[in-house]
């Protein structure tokens, strides 16, 4: 029960989500109009071709085997034209495209042949064919990955649609029409193998080669080529994952060797970590001693400024004592009367002498106050007396 209501709303769901509102419809159109653009922003002068929808297992599950897909043999096989191909075929009779190789190590090499194979025609069902162990070791050499490997790794490459096992070396019109394949793809270099100077020549001399281009930088040989080369590195690599000795096929003189080499290299390391912690350190001191350098002339140049400001020729200190000189003289020296004040007649002092003397002392301010409480005579009296 729970199971067809699923069943039932996922249905709903499906019909829903092909139906759009009118409204949104002629949005979307106007859209377009005003734009002038396909899909994604393209226009019409671009040159892509028109998008179909892709009847793919691949999309969603891994591609299955050859032996497991069910072909209709009461139609006849008829191949369709690259014209045909290119202009496009009808959903129910896609263009069958058959590449092979050996795939191993399967890399982005792989993938990116078969992502042309597939995108050769706008309506494409691929077909790849992995050849197995004894006949690869027989005409090509010994592979890394054994051939349950190599398929599991197509059938999960996206753009696979049916993987065929054991596959032929030469292809044959038997093994063409069995599987109804319209195209054969492959890079255009001759492959020589099998006796034969191209293993691809009857294929081409009856049109139904496809060209593909090759990735340069990457291919199986090349990853072989690189653990070869550094084959100490990976080896101590996998010791240090766990591996014995013995799985990695590796002697007792160089596991210690190789366990030895590994603890130079640590200590190698911790002397390059405390290299780069010790010049991190100077140069924060380097950075922190030059804004002290910066801070130091800047109060420095503050303090003299202040100091020439104070003591300068020209300086506050100059000013003040300027100023207090002036107040000294006008306290020491006070103003005098102006000129056109009325002056005031003083009556002479009278002369006094000391009794017995001719000449008058000098006066003080002592003497003064002498003279003052003093009886005072008259000299020229005396003297007439």
């Amino acid at each position: 029960m729970i199971y067809n209501l699923r069943c039932n709303s996922c249905f709903l769901l499906d019909v829903l989500g092909k139906m759009e509102p009118p409204t949104s419809s002629r949005l979307n159109s106007r859209k377009r109009r005003k734009d002038g653009s396909g899909p994604n922003g393209a226009t019409e002068l671009d040159g892509i071709p028109a998008k179909m929808s892709r009847r793919s297992f691949g999309l969603r599950e891994p591609a299955p085997f050859s032996d497991e897909v069910e072909i209709d043999y009461s139609k006849p096989y008829i191949r369709v034209t690259y014209e045909e191909a290119m202009r496009g075929t009808p959903l129910d009779r896609p263009v069958r495209v058959y590449a092979d190789g050996i795939f191993d190590l399967f890399h982005s090499g792989h993938a990116r042949a078969l992502m042309q194979a597939k995108n050769l025609f706008p309506n494409t069902y691929l077909i790849v064919g992995v050849c197995s162990d004894e006949l690869t070791h027989n005409f090509k050499g010994f592979t890394v990955m054994n051939e349950n490997e190599r398929y599991d790794a197509v059938q999960h490459c996206r753009y696979v649609d049916e993987v065929v096992r054991n596959a032929p070396w030469t292809l044959t019109p038997e093994f063409l029409a069995e599987h109804r394949i319209d195209f054969v793809a492959h890079d255009d270099i001759p492959y020589s193998s099998a006796g034969s100077d191209d293993v691809y020549k009857h294929i081409k001399e009856a049109g139904m080669f496809a060209p593909t281009q090759r990735t340069e930088g990457i291919s199986t040989s090349d990853i072989i080529t690189r653990i070869v080369r550094d084959y100490d590195v990976y080896a101590r690599r996998n010791l240090q994952r766990g591996y014995t000795a013995k799985e990695l096929n590796v002697s007792f003189i160089n596991e210690k060797k190789y366990h030895l080499q590994e603890r130079v290299d640590k200590v190698k390391k911790r002397v390059k970590d405390v290299e780069e912690k010790s010049k991190e350190f100077v140069q924060k001191v380097e950075e922190k001693s030059i804004d002290l350098i910066q801070k130091w002339e800047e109060k420095s140049r503050e303090f003299i400024g202040n100091f020439l400001e104070m003591f300068g020729p020209e300086g506050a200190l100059k000013h003040m004592l300027k100023e207090g000189k002036g107040r000294m003289l006008q306290a020491i020296s006070p103003k005098q009367s102006p000129s056109s004040s009325p002056t005031h007649d003083r009556s002479p002092s009278p002369s006094f002498r000391w009794p017995f003397s001719t000449k008058t002392p000098p006066s003080s301010p002592a003497n003064r106050s002498r003279n003052e409480s003093a009886v005072t005579y008259d000299i020229s009296e005396d003297e007439e007396d």
